[in-house]
């Protein structure tokens, strides 16, 4: 594997796709979780992605899986210390996301609407 260019370059690979600043955003918010309650927080996650997802955040050391062997399966997800670390790391984000709300908000409404009128003269 190549090296990386700097530190964001690390932690954006880590955090690479869609949904895993998510899923690392909602294990921070409490203790272990279970799937169920994972896949509701997650909004419009598929179940193979979200189980892929998680599978790629324990490989990495960022997510730990207790398996419970009993039956019915019981199994439930929480970070690691690395992890809490990473999702501290991301604490700023969540801060810029809420300051910024109305403005990103209004900012994808106007991108979408002129997407839409560039499709319609197709």
């Amino acid at each position: 594997m190549p090296g990386f260019t700097c530190g964001l370059d690390a932690t954006l690979r880590v955090v690479a796709g869609k949904w895993k600043p998510l899923i690392l955003y909602f294990l921070a918010q409490g203790g272990p979780t279970r799937y169920g309650e994972l896949r509701r927080a997650v909004r419009d996650v598929s179940d193979k992605m979200l189980i892929q997802q998680l599978k790629e955040l324990e490989a990495d050391g960022l997510v730990k899986r207790t398996d419970y062997k009993e039956v019915p399966p019981r199994v439930d997800y929480s970070l690691t210390p690395l992890g809490r670390s990473l999702a501290q790391a991301l604490v700023p984000l969540c801060n810029w996301g809420e300051a910024n709300l109305v403005e990103v908000t209004r900012v994808f409404a106007q991108r979408a609407a002129e997407d839409q009128r560039r499709a319609s003269r197709k």
